[in-house]
Order: structure tokens, then C-alpha cells, then sequence
């Protein structure tokens, strides 16, 4: 329900026009929406000045411009020269004379063994930037003089003498960062890959929600993020560097649209910035094989681990039968992004497996436990009287289980089974926070660089209904390949001469 809500604003967006409001001073806004991104820290410049507002928080800027369109909030909190790239895709919106308050950003310093040294160079690096003016180069290039489609970052020439080092950005957030043509580009990459020239690194970047950026790199998973945006909490329990740059923080709201393009203009512009410009259509493809890995290698792992920690149990022994139900209580329990993040930050947090692999063990926790649940069902549904049966025709304990129990306790759980695939396919689509581009961040990083919520969105729907589609069609040949009903009459008459 909710994914559908979404995509209705997301057309209504598109099809009705911006309509003007009339606010000009902050006061104004009072007793409003206004929206700010998760974790910035904005909203603390005007709170004193509009008390009665209430603020509402987006993982992603340009979801704040589709709620400013569909009249869920009146105002959102930007930085100025983000509201400039913004502009540029969307001229119905405007911003108050008045800035809401400046900030200052630095990066954030990853709590491990470098974590010294990387401070030091980083803020003499930083102060050197400021004074051979290479930050005033990077902010005219990316900044004042900005071209979406044509600025590129060098991400080549790395020497690498002194290791690798991970760098966390957000990946969708013009101009700071963006993937562009498949590779990271915009100011904040530009920063870090000539911080890495200069000091024999090669960067490895990580594209993560922002409010997930200051948490992976305290655990030591990063080690370094960037953007944080200085305060005095944060100076409290981060480790920052100097500020690499400030701009002032406006308010926008909704003007008039003056692009003169109708309809279906708009709708042809944005079909090919979605998927023609920078084949951006590949992107997609590579999200959707990255979710279709994660599943299928989930499913097949947590059927398996399933199975045998339930064959295991099956005798009914108190001791794995009580550290196998606290285990379902602990990961049924547990929110799906929850234990993402604390298998990625904690439990792996000093490992280099990747955030793919991560979610694979998390999602085949997950479907395990279901399955010893979906056994426990079906072969409970099985009377005791068949096992008592076949073992007095002379089959063994595993011949009764496999050849009598088990072939008719799939009728009664596989329908089970099917519904579970289809719920792992949609709670993949969280894996993101954990820096995993699959289908649904990719999605959030196009509409991130076009702009746009129609196409990225609705693509991204049809193509989780075909993979959902699909998979499901794999079960259903399975569940009636062993359905007895469906057997031939030679099979079923080769049984019973077997047995005579």
C-alpha cells in the first residue's frame, strides 16, 4: 500500500501543475510542513523561529522537491548550492530572500587504527586547499559553474603505497556526489581523490544513506565521511576535520513554473534522462541482477541452513530446541534493516566482506528461520501413525522422514515457501543502508541526478513484480512436481511393485 501511495504522488507530481504560495518571510512559515533531510541538522536554525511547524524528514533531497509538489510539506531546508542544481531541473521552485543559517562541513574520521593519522593529513591537506586556492577551484568548478552533464570527476592516478582507504558518501546528492556515467563524480569525490593522490591512497567508495555515514564510520567499517555538517554533539562523540567548505541554508518553496513544457514534453524529457542519457538504463539492469543475487543466493542458503538446523531438532532435544527457538524469537523480532546494519557495522564491522555478502547472511538468517517454521508446520500436520506405519514395513527413521513424511508435508508448506520468497524479494529492497547499489538505490540515485520520480520509480515497481513473478513461477513448478495428485499412473504403479 504504501509503494503505491508513492507512486500515485510520484504521477500526481507530474501531471498538475506548481501552484505559487505566498510566504516571503521564515515567520510565515509557522504552523507549517516544512522538510529536512534525515540527519543534517537543519531544522536547528529555525526551530526558535517557528515553533509551532512541524518538520518532516527524507532520506533523499530530491523526495523533499516531490513532497513541495504533491503539498506534503509547504517548505523544505537545502543548502544554497544544491538549491542551484536544483533550479536548473525544476524552475517552479523559489527560496525566501532570507537564508535559514550557515553550516560548515567537514569529514568525519573513522574510529580505528589510522584514525590519527588520517586527521592530520586530512587537515593539512584541507588547510593547504585553502591557501593554493584548490577549494576555491573545486567550489567554482562543481559549484558556480556546475554542468550535470558534462562536469566529471578524475578518479584515476592512485599509487596506493599507503593502502586503500573507505570513503562513505551519500552518491545522490548533487553536486556533491553522484554517480555519473557508473562511476562516483562531484565535489566531494573530487576532494578525497586528489586528497588521495597527494598522499599515496587509493579511495574506495561507499554510497550510503546520509544519516548512515557518521554511524558506519564510528564503527570503523569507513574511514572516512563525508559532509557532516559541524555541531556541538557532533564535536562531542565524532571525530571531524577542519571545515572544507560553508554555504548559507535556504528555505524553498514553490514558484511559478515558467519552462513553458507541456505534459507530455515533460514526460519525453524525463523518459530519456531516466534511461537514455549516461545509458542509464544499464544502471537498472545491474541494480536488478544485484537484487536477483541476493535473493536467489539467500533463498538457497536459508532453505539449506533451514532444513538441516530443523533435522537437527527433530527429535525433539531440549538443548538445540531451545537455542533454536531463542534464535527465531531474536531474528523474527528484529526490524530487517536493524539486522542488516548490525551484521554490516558490528558483528562484520572489522571484516572486509562486502555489503552484498552481508546481506546474503542476514537474508538467509531471516529465511531460515522461516523455513524451520514452515517444517515445523507441515510435518506436524502429518499424523504420527504414517512414521509408525513405514517404520513396520522396514524403512529406517530417514527413509520414513524422506520418502513418506516429508513428500507430503511440502503440500502443506510450499504455498508457505512461495509467499516467503516473495516477502524476501520486497524487504531486499533496505539493503542500501549498507552500501549495496541494488535495485531500489539505484533507483534512489537516478531520480537523485535527474530529478525526476515517474520513470525511476515506476520501472523500478514493474521490474520487482517480474523478478517476484518469476521466482514464484520456479516454487509453483516445484510444488507440483511433488504434488502426489499429479503423478503419472506408471510411477504410481512402479511404487507399489517395488514394494511387493
Amino acid at each position: 500500500m504504501r509503494k503505491l501511495i508513492v507512486l500515485l504522488a510520484a504521477f500526481m507530481a507530474f501531471a498538475l501543475p506548481a501552484s505559487a504560495v505566498g510566504f516571503s518571510t521564515i515567520e510565515e512559515l509557522n504552523g507549517h510542513d516544512i522538510g529536512v533531510q534525515t540527519a543534517v541538522l537543519y531544522e536547528e536554525l529555525i526551530q526558535d523561529r517557528v515553533p509551532d511547524s512541524t518538520f518532516q524528514y527524507y532520506t533523499m533531497p530530491n523526495d523533499m522537491i516531490l513532497a513541495l509538489q504533491s503539498g506534503k510539506v509547504d517548505a523544505y531546508l537545502i543548502e544554497e548550492v544544491s538549491y542551484g542544481v536544483q533550479k536548473k531541473n525544476h524552475p517552479e521552485l523559489t527560496v525566501l530572500d532570507e537564508p535559514a543559517g550557515y553550516i560548515d562541513a567537514t569529514c568525519i574520521i573513522g574510529n580505528n587504527e589510522r584514525q590519527d593519522r588520517l586527521l592530520a593529513e586530512l587537515n593539512e591537506f584541507i588547510a593547504d586547499s585553502w591557501d593554493n586556492g584548490l577549494l576555491d577551484e573545486l567550489y567554482d568548478y562543481w559549484i558556480a559553474d556546475f554542468d550535470p552533464v558534462n562536469d566529471t570527476c578524475d578518479v584515476t592516478g592512485f599509487t596506493g603505497e599507503n593502502g586503500t582507504i573507505a570513503v562513505a558518501v551519500e552518491g545522490g546528492y548533487e553536486p556533491f556526489s553522484f554517480i555519473s556515467n557508473g562511476h562516483i563524480s562531484g565535489f566531494d569525490a573530487d576532494f578525497i581523490c586528489r586528497f588521495a593522490r597527494a598522499y599515496g591512497y587509493t579511495p574506495e567508495f561507499y554510497e550510503v544513506p546520509f544519516e548512515a555515514i557518521a554511524p558506519g564510520v564510528e564503527s570503523g567499517k569507513y574511514d572516512i565521511g563525508m559532509n557532516i555538517v559541524v555541531s556541538a554533539e557532533r564535536n562531542e562523540t565524532g571525530t571531524l576535520s577542519d571545515v572544507y567548505y560553508s554555504t548559507p541554508i535556504r528555505l524553498v518553496i514553490l514558484g511559478e513554473d515558467d519552462s513553458g513544457l507541456g505534459f507530455f514534453e515533460q514526460l519525453a524529457e524525463s523518459f530519456n534522462k531516466t534511461f537514455i542519457r549516461e545509458s542509464r538504463w544499464k544502471l537498472f539492469v545491474q541494480g536488478a541482477g544485484l537484487t536477483v543475487l541476493i535473493t536467489i543466493a539467500s533463498i538457497a542458503a536459508g532453505t539449506v541452513l533451514g532444513f538441516l538446523v530443523y533435522m537437527l531438532c527433530r527429535k525433539g532435544g531440549r538443548i538445540p530446541n531451545s537455542a533454536t527457538n531463542f534464535f527465531l524469537w531474536l531474528i523474527h523480532g528484529m526490524p530487517t534493516v536493524l539486522l542488516l546494519m548490525i551484521l554490516y557495522y558490528i558483528v562484520f564491522g572489522s571484516s572486509s566482506l562486502s555489503g552484498t555478502w552481508v546481506s546474503v547472511v542476514g537474508f538467509s538468517l531471516m529465511f531460515a528461520c522461516s523455513m524451520i517454521d514452515m517444517l515445523r508446520v507441515g510435518c506436524n500436520a502429518i499424523g504420527r501413525g504414517q512414521m509408525e506405519a513405514s517404520r513396520a514395513l522396514g524403512y529406517s527413521d530417514s527413509q520414513s522422514f524422506f520418502r513418506i513424511i516429508l513428500p507430503q508435508a511440502a503440500q502443506h508448506f510450499l504455498p508457505i515457501y512461495r509467499n516467503e520468497v516473495v516477502t524476501l524479494i520486497k524487504e531486499t529492497s533496505v539493503v542500501g543502508y549498507i552500501a549495496v547499489l541494488d535495485l531500489t538505490k539505484i533507483s534512489d540515485l537516478v531520480r537523485s541526478r535527474t530529478y525526476e520520480a515517474f520513470f525511476p520509480l515506476i520501472v523500478t515497481a514493474i521490474m520487482y513484480f517480474v523478478i517476484s513473478a518469476v521466482l514464484t513461477r520456479i516454487v509453483r513448478l516445484v510444488e507440483s512436481s511433488v504434488d502426489p495428485k499429479r503423478r503419472k499412473q506408471e510411477k504410481i504403479l512402479k511404487g507399489i511393485k517395488e514394494m511387493e
